[in-house]
């Protein structure tokens, strides 16, 4: 059975499809996303990167999120009313709740402030994920 990551992303999509197009790249058809977008142009754009399957809106994000293993967004993901208002209170609730491992860009637009971390670049995020987090989960798989 391979691994299953939902990628989550709002306004254009740019962030979820740098994830998924580089995912991909590295692991191919080893991994199953799932795009989540907030809203259908995210969406859209995570499925041309090359997700394998999409969804949009609170309830897709919200019954996805108890389906996967791994969960990829922007911190702004896990705060009600995050992206402008893009995630709604369940949204951000299903993506706490779920028993997925999550992992968070510290990236937000919100008057949220991650003390410690330092402010990489996405495209060193991205690999980050995939050389630290992703590798190795599939190791253990």
């Amino acid at each position: 059975m391979r691994m299953r990551i939902a990628v989550i992303d709002g306004y254009g999509g740019g962030i979820g499809s740098a994830i998924v197009k580089r995912v991909k790249e590295e692991f191919g058809e080893k991994i199953e996303i799932i795009a989540l977008g907030t809203n259908a142009i995210a969406t859209t754009q995570m499925m041309k990167a090359g997700a394998n399957k999409g969804a949009t809106g609170e309830n897709a994000i919200v019954y996805n999120c108890k389906q996967v293993d791994v969960i990829i967004g922007s911190l702004g993901i896990v705060l009600a009313h995050g992206m402008m208002g893009e995630v709604t209170p369940k949204m951000a609730e299903a993506v706490s709740a779920s028993p997925a491992r999550k992992l968070l860009l510290p990236l937000v637009q919100e008057n949220v402030e991650i003390l410690g971390v330092a402010g990489e670049p996405l495209p060193h995020l991205v690999e980050d994920i995939i050389k630290k987090y992703i590798k190795e989960m599939m190791e253990n798989v």
